[in-house]
């Protein structure tokens, strides 16, 4: 081992000016007008001198297939400030005691070990790293580590800009921001949380303390933001990003399901349609990430296809989680505890001893997306928050959010515009009211409208619907039940010999707050956040999941969803309206029913905490029309 101080000191003469790569080797980045092939070349010849030049790697971090693991990443802590409903499996997770938890001593114990064995990278993670009240010490001392090249972190955002300035100052080299949406209101409803604006302020704070590049992993799910691919490629045109397509994959409580997984070719076809110029760049040996830059573009994007070609033959990570557990996989279940020996007062040698053995045992590869989403795994969020989050079912008809367009958050712009424009003087506003209308007593009465197509002059979701209207077209009723055979068992009407048609319902319901709940409501002051925006997306989701909440119901491809919902200050009451649109051999007033009851129990849900004397009533439906039996309006 003695070679190897020699062995780093080339590194970081050659790495002085470049970004360096886990493997060791410097890696400098193509400037925007500089060929591919000339970066690779350039990228071969430091390669071969390395190899000439470094000192044997460490036995102890190499398995059985020669990988050698010189990337460790460590969960500081298993708690985090957002509450991702699709990090966190639906019942929550049970966090460690905190006894059981590794201190800073032990961190920093088990991280000197590693790094004299040969870890050159580390990388802080959790739960949300950044709320840990010790970070910036740890990062200083990590600093301390002769050897160690990089410290890197991997955080959501939201603490980011108050801290970045003072872990540059200690050390930190390596930003990694989780983001799935520029949407707002989309990311609201996805962390439970508000403080999209805060993470954009991570990331400008970032760019402007000279961080390049910064690096925003985007986990990528079928129906929730798939159609936000060419919106955030398009953010690297000015910016110097390595924005990161994240294959989405499975861990346990988050309900994979392959129909959610957008495939890296699937992600490419779709960014080279609109760039046809996009250009492969160069990989590093043990890289995640097959990188690409648009000609012309400051940053690059990069897609990890951990599920459809997984890089398992040359994987170089190693993962310490926050209660001491070494895992050598991260699909793996297989973990040995660290921090019971380290507290039993286990020698250095005899640590090295049970890490050499876990490392030997790592396999090949993983399991396979499939065999992987039936294995018992941690949480995510008991590993590392940096991605794996589960969406919406997919519906291979409509897309809940390509089609959900929130009034007021989306113009009729182009959305990287939007962003481009707020990116150019690094300040995202806030967000603007969805739509505000005076009212008589001179407050401000607050719309909400969600609508899944652009059909302006629909006359079903015009206004106009709005109004009392009687009963039009034949009458047509049933006095038998269609859900019952001839013996009174429940069954499906077969609907396949029928026409199909054009069908659209209109529903309504009315929530009572009371005075103080809509108070709230009206300022937008609840702690939960914003509960007309989270309850007209409640709305809209519950209308493509209803077959599978009404036994019998058919499953409708619906074409258009709108949901509205308009204060009353009157009532103290919000009245909601949901419109369903499809064509096909069955009707919609069941889906337009069910998006605004479970609208209305949203509401009830997110305002609960305030009061609990809240009324739900009038669910009803206002129209349909299409079908055999009829229109019908409610007079």
């Amino acid at each position: 081992m003695a070679a190897r101080p020699l062995s780093r000191m080339l590194q970081r003469l050659l790495g002085s000016s470049s970004r360096s790569c886990s493997s060791g080797a410097p890696v400098r980045q193509p400037r925007p007008r500089e060929s591919a092939q000339a970066a690779s070349e350039e990228l071969s010849k430091q390669r071969q001198f390395l190899r000439g030049h470094a000192a044997p790697f460490s036995a102890i971090l190499t398995d059985s297939f020669g990988r050698q693991h010189s990337y460790l990443r460590i969960s500081l802590t298993e708690k985090c400030n957002l509450r991702c409903q699709y990090c966190m499996p639906e019942e929550g997770v049970q966090l460690t005691p905190k006894a059981n938890l590794l201190t800073t001593e032990e961190i920093l114990t088990l991280a000197r070990l590693f790094v004299k064995e040969g870890v050159d990278k580390i990388r802080l993670t959790g739960g949300e790293p950044l709320i840990r009240p010790d970070v910036v010490d740890i990062v200083a001392q990590l600093q301390q580590l002769e050897g160690l090249r990089t410290i890197g972190v991997t955080t959501n955002g939201i603490n980011l800009a108050r801290l970045l300035p003072q872990l540059q100052k200690v050390g930190l080299s390596a930003i990694n921001i989780s983001l799935d949406t520029l949407v707002p209101a989309k990311f609201e409803f996805i962390v439970r949380r508000k403080g999209f604006h805060k993470v954009m302020d991570g990331i400008h704070k970032a760019i402007e303390l000279g961080y390049n590049p910064v690096k925003v992993n985007c986990v990528v799910m079928r129906g929730l933001n798939e159609d936000e691919l060419l919106d955030f490629a398009a953010l690297t045109k000015s910016l110097p990003l390595d924005v990161r397509f994240i294959e989405y994959m499975p861990f346990d409580g988050n309900k994979w399901n392959f129909k959610k997984m957008v495939s890296y070719k699937e992600m490419l076809d779709t960014v080279r349609q609109q760039w046809p110029e996009l250009e492969k760049l160069p990989e590093e040996e043990s890289s995640t990430a097959k990188a690409f830059r648009i000609p012309g573009f400051q940053g690059q994007i990069s897609f990890i296809t951990s599920m459809s070609e997984h890089f398992c033959g040359t994987c170089n990570r190693l993962r310490i989680t926050a209660d001491g557990n070494l895992k050598v996989c991260l699909f793996g279940n297989s973990e040995v505890s660290l921090r019971d020996h380290l507290r039993a007062g286990a020698s250095e040698q005899e640590l090295l001893r049970i890490i050499g053995a876990a490392v030997g045992r790592k396999k090949r590869q993983h399991a396979g997306m499939f065999s992987i989403s039936q294995m018992k795994n941690r949480p995510m969020i008991l590993i590392e928050l940096f991605m794996f989050r589960d969406s919406p079912p997919a519906n291979p008809s409509i897309s809940s959010w390509d089609a959900l367009r929130v009034e007021g958050l989306r113009s009729r712009m182009s959305f990287s515009s939007q962003m481009a424009t707020l990116w150019k003087g690094y300040r995202v506003p806030q967000t603007p009211p969805l739509a505000q209308q005076q009212l008589g007593s001179g407050s401000f009465q607050r719309h909400y409208t969600s609508h899944a197509d652009s059909d302006a002059n629909s006359q079903c979701l015009s206004p106009d619907s709005w109004a009392s209207a009687a009963p039009s077209g034949p009458q047509l009723t049933s006095e038998q039940l269609t859900h019952v055979d001839s013996e009174g068992r429940a069954t499906m009407v077969d609907v396949g010999g029928k026409p199909d048609t054009e069908r659209v319902a209109v529903a309504s319901a009315v929530v009572l707050l009371g005075p103080v709940a809509f108070k709230l409501v009206q300022q937008n002051q609840l702690k939960k956040g914003d509960a007309l925006v989270v309850a007209q997306l409640a709305g809209v989701q519950a209308a493509k999941l209803t077959s599978q909440l009404i036994p019998l119901c058919h499953h409708v491809a619906l074409s258009h969803v709108q949901v509205q919902l308009e204060l009353d200050s009157t009532r103290h009451a919000v009245e909601i309206r949901a419109s369903c649109r499809a064509r096909g051999p069955t009707g919609v007033e069941m889906e337009a029913l069910t998006s605004a009851a479970v609208a209305a129990l949203t509401l009830y849900d997110m305002c609960k905490a305030v009061s609990r004397d809240i009324v739900l009533e009038e669910i009803k439906l206002i129209s349909k029309t299409g079908g055999q039996r009829g229109d019908f309006h409610r007079a």
